[in-house]
Order: C-alpha cells, then structure tokens, then sequence
C-alpha cells in the first residue's frame, strides 16, 4: 500500500536561515511556503521526494510542541511520511497490525507565493507503536511542483532516509513485515553493524544497528531514532566544487562502499542532519560512510 517516501520533516528555530542554507545545499528554489496551525513551512521539492522545513510560529499548541522539541533536541529530522494510493485501506491495515492510527484528516495548503492550493488526506501512527519515530501517511491526488534548480551541480533526488534502532529484529518486523517495504538486503559487518535496506519507491528506508551503542538501557535510548539523509548527485566533483565556493563545510569527495559509488559528507548548513551526498553506480550507498 505505501508507493514512495513523500516527504521528511525538519524542524528549525529559524524558518529563513533554514531555507536560504537548502536553497544553498540543494542548489534548487523553494517548491513552496505556507503558514498556518502554528507552524511556518518550506518545502523543497526534488524527483522523488519532498524535504519540509517547519518553524514554531505564533501561539498555540502546535507552535508550543514545536519549540518544547526544538528546546529538548534542537534542530533535526522530526518526521517522515509515507504516501499511499488508498488511505482508508491503510488506515485500516494500520489499526489491524495495532499501530493505533488518528482519524483520517483533511489537509488544505495554500502557498504564500502563488496562491495554488494543494490538499490530501492523512493519518499518523501512534509513536510508541513505532518505537518512537514519528511516522505518518496521506493520500494525494496531484503532485507538489518541484524546485526550480538554480545553479549547475544540484542535487536530484533523495537516495535514502536512515533510521537507527536498538532492536533489529523489531524494526524489521515494522518495516517489513507490518509496513509492507520489501528488504533489499540484510548485512552484518563487525566495523558498520547490520544494516538493512527496504525499497520505498526508488529511495531505500535504511535500518542500522551497531551493537554495543546502547548503554544507557533508559526507554528513551531503545527507540528508533531517524538518524540522517543521503542525497544524490549526477556529478559529485561540481557539487563538491559548488559547495566549497558557497562556504559550506564539506568533506573531501572519496569513495562509497559500495562499488561504483562516490560520497561525501555535509557538516554545516543542515539544520543538525547528518546529511551524505552519493553519486551513485546502480543503488544506495551506506549512510554510515
């Protein structure tokens, strides 16, 4: 029932400082910009999905969790959201695995630049029935348009989203067997790890576990946590160049884990997202490189 990622949520205490150090990362314009609900919204839209910063705005309960989250962990990856072809069927898959899902809720947008109005119909799973990641899911009928690219050397695309996890075998449970994402690969190796890899869409949902890490065995350290992004480029030494010329921190371009692949990691003008760009062979690169 999930067809593709549709789009990760960052949160950040400043809305315009966050979209101008995107625009910079991502080479390409703002898709769209709404305000609304507490909550003021960017969002940067690439092939094959949609990165949305969101800022507390205003009062209210919305603006007031989003700044308790911003106080307790700061900036960085809130939220991912799947998108479906059939909300009411997944909902209903949903409150039968017993992943608690709210009421399906009519969502309207309007962007602040043009006018155009998009809507969609989502729902969220109960967080403690997903270790503690904040999964969501909606249903939508037209596309979002994409960001405009600005300067050569952009990136295209979302290559995958990482999630770390103290239980390997309750996230592969989650994601593969409860969520329906197919395992592209199960990998265990003394330096990384086990790392697996589940399809969504043409981007892949990778799960890492390092065993030894949890040493704090408090609630809060065995949930699942979204741990960073990887993005692909089509020519990683421009991107590379571009990005050194804007004055973003980067690291030097070397090469991935996976044959064919070139990486390099991001280290400023994220919002606090371990952020790997690849150009890549045939598949994913490893986040962990």
């Amino acid at each position: 029932m999930i067809t593709g990622l549709d789009h990760v949520v960052v949160l950040t205490g400043d809305i315009n400082a966050a979209s101008a150090a995107y625009q910079t990362l991502f080479a390409r314009a703002p898709a769209w910009q709404n305000s609304g609900e507490g909550a003021d919204r960017v969002l940067f839209t690439l092939d094959n999905t949609t990165l949305e910063l969101m800022a507390p705005s205003g009062d209210g309960a919305n603006a007031d969790r989003i700044r308790s989250v911003l106080a307790t962990q700061g900036e960085g990856l809130a939220s991912i959201c799947f998108r479906t072809s059939d909300i009411a069927k997944m909902h209903r898959r949903l409150d039968r695995l017993t992943l608690k899902p709210d009421v399906i809720a009519d969502v309207e947008s309007r962007d602040a630049i043009s006018g155009a109005v998009l809507s969609w119909k989502r729902t969220r799973a109960a967080p403690e029935a997903t270790r503690g990641v904040r999964v969501f899911f909606l249903e939508r009928d037209k596309e979002r348009p994409l960001s405009v690219r600005t300067t050569p050397g952009s990136i295209s695309a979302m290559d995958h989203v990482v999630i770390s996890t103290s239980d390997p075998e309750r996230a592969a449970a989650l994601y593969g067997a409860r969520l329906g994402l197919d395992m592209a690969l199960d990998r265990s190796h003394p330096d990384w790890g086990r790392l697996m890899f589940f399809r969504c869409g043409d981007l892949i949902v990778e799960v890492t576990h390092r065993p030894g890490k949890e040493t704090d065995m408090s609630q809060d350290k065995l949930q699942d946590k979204l741990r960073g992004l990887c993005w692909r480029v089509a020519d990683i030494d421009a991107t590379h160049a571009r990005l050194v010329q804007a004055g973003v921190d980067v690291s030097e371009v070397r090469t991935g884990r996976k044959p064919g692949t070139r990486v390099m990691t991001v280290r400023s003008g994220t919002c606090g997202v371990p952020t790997l760009l690849v150009q890549p062979s045939a598949g994913p690169a490893s986040a962990a490189d």
